[in-house]
C-alpha cells in the first residue's frame, strides 16, 4: 500500500508515493513555463499543468506495482485562479500570485471596509495578490469570459476535478482568496458583495483531510492507477509543508530554508490585530483541524548563499570537485563562532515580511580590509536569520506563541547554521531529515483519512523523526540581541538610497 502526495507549485509539480512507514517509493518532478503576455503579468496554462501532473502520476504509478496507491491528496500554490467551464475545459490561463495587473483593486475595496475588518473576516491583510482582486479584474476587463465561467478554481480543486471527483476546495486554500470567513468556515457574503463577485462561481469548501471521492475507471486507466483510489482534500502548500514538518501543536514553527526561507507558526486561536496587519502576516486555517497558521518569509534566502558561491567561491568549487565534497560544507568551515562585525541585508529580490518592499536591495555593511571570506559567509547566514528573527519577534509581540523551531530544507543540513539560529532566535531548533515536506504533509492527510493512521498525531509520530536538536547558548544569544538592534537600523537607513539606485 502507498499514499500519493502531489505539490503543484508555480514553476513545476512534484509527485511522490510514500509507504505507510514514510519511506519514499517513487517520485517525479515536471516543470512548466510561466507565461508573461505583458510586463508584470504572470500566468500558467491549466491544461499544461494538468498534463505535467498526470505525467508525474503515471511515472510514479508505474513504479509502485507492489505497493499500489490507495489515496491521493494535492497541495498547491495559493491565490492563483483558473476559469473553467462545466466539463473542466480551461477558458483562459490561470493568473498567478504575483501578477501585477490587479494593482489598486484592493484599495477600491477598502473604500467601504477597513483593513482590520477585512482581516477579522478573512484573516488576510488586504493585498492585491489575493484571488478576490483577480476576479474583479477578470469581470472588468474580460466580461465575456466572466459570463462563461462555471467555476473559478485554485490548482488543488482544478487537479481534483480533472481526477474526476467533485470540485471542492479546502479551508486553507480558500482562505488565500481573501473572500473566506475563517471563523465561520464559509465564503464571506460581505467580501463578495464589496467586490461585486458572484460567490456561486467558487467551489464548495471542506476541511483538509476530507474524503472527496474515488477516481473513476476511465481516469484510473489513463493514469495507470489501480481502481478505487481515494482523493482526499489537501491544502495550501505552506500549511501542508508545516504538517510534513510535524507542526501539529500551537507554539511550533516550521522554518523551511530553500531559495526563499519561509516560516509557518501554528496557534490554537485566531490572532487578528493591527500588529499582524502591520507585519503583513495572515491568519488562516491550518490543514490540521483546530489550528491556525501564519507565514513569514525572506524572499532571498538560500539563493544569496548560492550567489556568493557562484560569484566568489571558484577556489572552493574546485576543492569540492577534487575532494568529492559539498561546496557549502567547505564555505562554512571557516566561519567564526561568535557574531560577526560585517552585516548583510539579504534584500536581493526585495524584502519579504514584515516590510514587503519589492524595491529594497541587498547591501553589505561593516567591511574592513581585515574582513575574511568566512566572515562574509557568516554575514549571509546572519542576515537571513536576522530577517527571520524580526518576523518571530513581531509575531510574538502580536500574540503568536512560539516555543520551538523545526527546520527543514537545505539549510537544515548545516550544523553551524542551525546553531546560529538557535542562538539568535533564543529558541530550541530541531533539524528534521525531510526533503519533501509538502508531499509528506498531503500523504499524512490522505493516510489518516482512509484509516491507515488513527490520527494526525499518530502519523506525525511515526513519519516525522527529529535528527538533531540545537539549544541557544545564553552568552551568544545575548550578543545577538544587541547586534539585532544594529541590524534593524540598516533597512530604514538605506531605504531612500535603494529606491534611487
Amino acid at each position: 500500500m502507498s499514499l500519493l502526495g502531489i505539490d503543484v507549485g508555480t514553476t513545476g509539480c512534484k509527485v511522490i508515493s510514500f509507504r505507510e512507514d514514510g519511506e519514499v517509493l517513487a517520485q517525479a518532478y515536471r516543470e512548466y513555463p510561466l507565461i508573461h503576455p505583458q510586463p508584470g503579468w504572470s500566468e500558467l496554462d491549466g491544461n499544461v499543468v494538468w498534463e505535467k501532473v498526470s505525467d508525474g502520476i503515471r511515472e510514479v504509478a508505474s513504479q509502485t506495482d507492489t505497493d499500489p496507491i490507495e489515496a491521493i491528496s494535492v497541495a498547491s500554490q495559493g491565490e492563483a485562479v483558473t476559469p473553467v467551464w462545466g466539463n473542466c475545459d480551461v477558458l483562459a490561463n490561470a493568473i498567478t500570485t504575483f501578477d501585477s495587473r490587479t494593482s489598486g483593486i484592493c484599495d477600491e475595496i477598502l473604500n467601504n471596509i477597513t483593513p482590520l475588518e477585512v482581516m477579522q473576516i478573512t484573516g488576510m491583510p488586504p493585498s492585491d495578490i489575493h484571488t478576490l482582486a483577480k476576479l474583479v479584474w477578470i469581470k472588468r476587463n474580460q466580461p465575456d469570459l466572466y459570463k462563461k465561467v462555471w467555476k473559478f478554481f485554485g490548482f488543488e480543486d482544478f487537479i481534483n476535478f480533472r481526477l474526476g471527483v467533485q470540485p471542492v476546495v479546502d479551508y486553507s486554500l480558500a482562505a488565500r482568496t481573501m473572500a473566506f470567513d475563517i471563523i465561520n468556515k464559509t465564503w464571506s457574503d460581505r467580501m463578495f458583495e464589496l467586490a461585486d463577485i458572484d460567490a456561486s462561481l467558487l467551489p464548495d469548501t471542506v476541511p483538509s483531510g476530507t474524503i472527496i471521492g474515488e477516481i473513476g475507471k476511465k481516469v484510473s486507466t489513463e493514469l495507470g492507477l489501480p481502481s478505487g483510489v481515494v482523493v482526499v482534500a489537501g491544502g495550501h502548500d505552506q500549511p501542508c509543508g508545516a504538517l510534513g514538518a510535524g507542526i501539529i501543536r500551537g507554539g511550533e514553527v516550521m522554518d523551511a530554508t530553500g531559495t526563499v526561507e519561509c516560516i509557518a507558526p501554528a496557534f490554537g486561536e485566531p490572532v487578528i490585530n493591527q500588529q499582524m496587519i502591520n507585519g503583513n502576516f495572515s491568519c488562516y486555517p491550518h490543514v490540521v483541524e483546530g489550528l491556525y497558521v501564519t507565514l513569514g518569509f525572506v524572499s532571498s534566502g538560500g539563493v544569496v548563499l548560492r550567489w556568493f558561491r557562484d560569484t566568489f567561491a571558484e577556489t572552493e568549487i574546485a576543492q569540492a570537485t577534487e575532494e568529492n565534497r559539498d561546496v557549502y560544507d567547505i564555505l562554512l568551515e571557516d566561519i567564526p563562532d561568535s557574531p560577526g562585525t560585517a552585516m548583510l541585508l539579504p534584500h536581493f529580490t526585495g524584502s519579504g515580511t514584515p516590510h514587503l518592499d519589492l524595491e529594497s536591495k541587498g547591501a553589505i555593511v561593516g567591511l574592513t580590509l581585515s574582513t575574511s571570506k568566512g566572515e562574509l559567509v557568516k554575514a549571509i547566514l546572519e542576515g537571513i536569520s536576522y530577517e527571520i528573527k524580526q518576523n518571530l519577534t513581531m509575531l510574538q509581540d502580536a500574540g503568536v506563541e512560539i516555543n520551538e523551531v523545526r527546520a527543514i530544507g537545505g539549510g537544515a543540513k548545516s550544523d553551524k547554521w542551525l546553531q546560529l539560529k538557535a542562538d539568535m532566535f533564543g529558541k530550541k531548533v530541531i533539524a528534521l531529515d525531510i526533503s519533501e515536506g509538502v508531499c509528506l504533509g498531503t500523504a499524512i492527510l490522505a493516510g489518516t483519512a482512509i484509516g491507515k493512521y488513527s490520527s494526525i498525531e499518530e502519523a506525525v509520530d511515526l513519519l516525522v523523526k527529529p535528527k538533531e536538536t540545537y539549544y541557544p547558548r545564553e552568552e551568544i544569544a545575548q550578543e545577538y540581541d544587541e547586534k539585532l538592534k544594529v541590524y534593524e537600523q540598516i533597512y530604514p537607513a538605506l531605504n531612500s538610497i535603494n529606491k534611487q539606485i
